[in-house]
């Protein structure tokens, strides 16, 4: 990748000689930053007292990186106020700081430069830069269409639930939290961490959070290619069809898995509360943090599902984290290919090229070398927890998920920091925080001679 200038968003303040990869990873760190002082403000707190730096450091870095661990209860410890810039850390963590710039470069009429396309290219991982201008503004606009009719339908539970003006304000964050994979809730009115086990047989409630977080997971680039061939599957790119299969197959499969683990703690449910816990359960974990059964009594099974659920994640320049449905499909077409000696990787009629393949593995082990390591040193510390807790946590994290048993508000502050190093890594990809230190090239004019090893 070329170094580039990303003048918007800064006025006449140029932020020269910065990389796509470093212009995005900084861009995050600011509004991390930035929502950390205004959740420090006393206003920003019920108490009305000052939160202290790390629960707004965690806080923040949770929201922008939409994930959804929380050290304090959204709906006890933050006013209203409080609430506010959470929502809009997610909203513009689940978008993409760069998104909201370039919206607002529109509206006040500035020119978008060739560089600035290349960085939005960059962060919605579109695979061209022609157009990329056009399909920021039908995110934001397909975005809000989504999130506005998915509060409307939350409002009709809630208003008779909290009254006008709570119902509404019920509505559009769970909407909001929802789509973007946050995971964030305001259920502690009623239980402190309980999210949403109260409406665990909800059908209204389920259908549309599930369905927001599977539109806000499949990615942008999906929207876009369905936007433009209807219903003609045949027509669909590639990356369109992956995407689909995956996310069919991982609700399909991780739902019957997930009942047959939690059989037992659904075993008091009826059977549409069976059916609706068990999709949720799949669902969730990709990644947005909700959950309508208390996580910290899963089975073992349970929770090794849930991991693999969060590890694998949503898909590429959509809300959600993880390594992605696009680099798991790769992965498992490229053992299987191997094994049968096929020479490339073909699927839906179409070769894979080398570089795809590369990556694929490339992210795959970054992502699982920061989980073991992160794993390892926090049960070091916290040698009273469980490994499957701890397991869970990093995760969770590393996947900007969400989803917890209840330890994040009592592990250590080296700990915190730890969670809050994955969720920053898991939100902005590991590739790419790792590219952002390593990202000038030097090619060999010299190359060293080819000598082969044993492998398996």
């Amino acid at each position: 990748m070329r170094a580039t200038e990303c003048s918007f968003f800064k006025g006449d303040i140029m932020i020269q000689r910065l990389s796509r990869v470093q212009t995005i990873a900084l861009g995050f760190l600011m509004i991390i930053a930035v929502g950390t002082v205004l959740l420090m403000l006393p206003i920003a707190t019920k108490s009305g007292e000052c939160s202290g730096f790390l629960n707004a450091f965690f806080t923040a870095t949770s929201s922008t990186c939409v994930t959804g661990l929380v050290v304090v209860d959204t709906y006890s410890g933050w006013s209203l106020f409080g609430q506010a810039v959470i929502l809009l850390l997610i909203q513009i963590g689940g978008l993409g700081f760069i998104t909201i710039g370039v919206c607002f470069s529109i509206f006040l009429k500035r020119r978008i430069g060739l560089k600035e396309r290349n960085l939005i290219q960059e962060s919605m991982n579109t695979l061209q830069i022609g157009g990329t201008v056009r399909l920021v503004l039908k995110i934001v606009r397909y975005a809000l269409i989504f999130e506005g009719v998915g509060a409307v339908l939350l409002m009709i539970r809630f208003i008779p639930q909290f009254g006008i003006a709570e119902g509404i304000w019920y509505g559009i964050f769970h909407s909001i939290s929802a789509f973007c994979n946050a995971g964030f809730d305001l259920m502690g009115k009623f239980e402190p961490y309980s999210s949403l086990t109260l409406y665990y047989d909800d059908v209204l409630v389920n259908v549309v959070v599930m369905a927001l977080i599977i539109i806000g997971g499949i990615g942008f680039i999906v929207w876009d290619d369905i936007s433009k061939q209807k219903w003609n599957i045949k027509k669909y790119m590639l990356h369109t069809k992956i995407v689909l299969v995956m996310t069919l197959a991982l609700i399909v499969v991780g739902s019957v898995c997930f009942y047959f683990f939690e059989r037992e703690n659904l075993a008091s449910y009826d059977a549409k509360g069976q059916i609706l816990a068990s999709v949720f359960g799949a669902v969730t974990p990709r990644t947005a943090g909700f959950n309508t059964i208390d996580t910290g009594a899963y089975s073992e099974g349970g929770r090794l599902l849930t991991v693999v659920l969060m590890f694998i994640g949503g898909s590429p320049g959509s809300t959600a984290g993880g390594v992605k449905t696009t680099t798991m499909m790769v992965i498992l077409l490229y053992a299987w290919s191997t094994l049968r000696n096929q020479n490339g990787l073909n699927i839906f009629g179409r070769r894979m090229d080398e570089d795809c393949i590369k990556k694929a593995a490339t992210v795959f082990f970054i992502n699982l070398l920061l989980a073991a390591g992160c794993s390892l040193m926090m049960a070091g510390v916290e040698k009273s927890l469980p490994l499957s807790d701890i397991l869970m946590e990093v995760f969770s994290a590393i996947g900007t998920v969400g989803i917890s048993t209840g330890i994040t508000r009592d592990v250590t502050v080296f700990s915190k920091y730890m969670l809050i190093f994955l969720m920053y890594c898991g939100r902005i990809g590991s590739m790419s925080f790792a590219l952002s230190f390593t990202e000038k090239r030097h090619n060999a004019t010299v190359k060293l001679p080819i000598e082969r090893i044993t492998i398996g």
